[in-house]
């Protein structure tokens, strides 16, 4: 950014600026050789386009510069196509009014658009929504499947939720000895990544998602719904905060992400609130801060992702919300199939120990209660008995 301006009026129909400070912004984007204006709110057709020919330079909104960010960040191919159904549902509901004013005088940021006519780019632009979103459901329908695997192994799920640039990535990387990139820009991570990771023995599903931001446009919360849906059908949200920024800041984006989760249908998993980057408060700082967030808070827990501090504590919090888990001991003929539904007993459970004697095999394990009783039906069809005991 090379300069600011800021004016509190009513929104002026022709410029959103009154016609005095439009003189005053064309004269700062001159004097600073600005390439594009970025306006913090909303911004029509008509007013973009009056204030390009206006300054001579393209004029954009809020929704647009985050667009522009999430271009540049996108790596994955679903992240790619659920951009483009973003800008294209956006350039389709001002399809036609575009094109009307390039038809007038063409400026930045409606340059070529006055070859076509309305009704046609309108129609072109309308195609391009229907394809994407095809291309999406595919990739949503295997993103489906995939989680009714999981759910039929029994792994449960945690998902890292937060403001963006909050260090969920970094926690990830902490808590799976993984390398997913991490940035200090916005929106580094647009796609989901999911690797299992054990905790005590218990075996987990942990996710990456995309970060909030505030006042994130409901288009684009829309069009990453495939993508949220990560954190909907998650058994638990470990929810990110930097703690290391001023006591609003944290209330106000740890509302703003609380809001987002609710939002898009979480609100009904579990929560717990992971304060990170600690590591750069001193001890004082961190108490005044924990006593003054903690009520607006859901179950902190303070931790430091670079450095590891009290990711312990983090790991026993998340431990303690998954308390539907039993324990059993497995007695087994050695005969028929039973070493085939041993590997499948280590795959979809915890085995704690597993003994031999020249008759038969004796397991201990845990695993989630949906989990347990498709292994006590199978136990008992293999001739084998079952005794179970609930885990403290």
């Amino acid at each position: 950014m090379v300069a600011e301006i800021e004016q509190v009026r009513s929104a002026d129909a022709r410029y959103q600026l009154g016609a005095g400070k439009v003189e005053e912004l064309a004269t700062l984007v001159k004097e600073t050789a600005a390439e594009k204006i970025i306006f913090d709110n909303p911004l029509r057709t008509v007013q973009k386009y009056n204030l390009a020919r206006a300054t001579g330079v393209e004029a954009i909104d809020r929704f647009q510069l985050i667009l522009e960010i999430f271009t540049r960040r996108a790596t994955t191919t679903e992240a790619k196509l659920q951009i483009e159904l973003a800008r294209q549902k956006y350039e389709l509901a001002h399809a036609k009014e575009r094109v009307r004013l390039a038809k007038m005088k063409e400026q930045p940021g409606f340059m070529g658009l006055g070859a076509y006519e309305a009704d046609v780019y309108h129609e072109a632009v309308k195609r391009q929504v229907h394809t994407i979103q095809k291309k999406l459901r595919r990739i949503r329908g295997k993103r489906v499947l995939q989680r009714e695997r999981r759910a039929e192994l029994g792994f449960s799920t945690i998902s890292l939720a937060g403001y963006t640039n909050a260090g969920k990535s970094s926690l990830f990387n902490a808590l799976t000895n993984e390398s997913v990139l991490v940035t200090q820009g916005l929106f580094s991570t647009l796609s989901t990544t999911t690797r299992a990771v054990e905790f005590s023995g218990k075996k987990f599903l942990l996710t990456d998602t995309v970060g909030f931001i505030d006042r994130l446009p409901l288009r684009l919360i829309e069009a990453f719904h495939s993508t949220l849906e990560e954190t909907i059908y998650a058994d638990l949200i470990v929810l990110v905060v930097d703690a290391s920024e001023p006591v609003e800041t944290i209330l106000k984006k740890n509302k703003v992400c609380l809001e987002t989760i609710s939002h898009i249908g979480a609100s009904s998993v579990p929560l717990i609130t992971a304060l990170n980057k600690i590591d750069l408060l001193s001890k004082d700082e961190l108490k005044q801060k924990l006593e003054a967030v903690q009520s607006e808070t859901r179950k902190p827990v303070p931790i430091s992702a670079l450095d590891g501090t009290n990711l312990d504590s983090l790991k026993d919090r998340i431990l303690g919300e998954f308390k539907d888990y039993l324990q059993a001991t497995i007695v087994l003929p050695l005969e028929g199939n039973v070493m085939s539904f041993i590997s499948r007993v280590h795959n979809e459970a915890i085995v704690k120990n597993e003994e031999y004697t020249h008759k038969s095999v004796i397991v201990t394990l845990e695993a989630k209660t949906t989990v347990m009783e498709k292994l006590r039906s199978r136990a008992m069809e293999l001739g084998g008995r079952i005794q179970l005991a609930s885990t403290t």
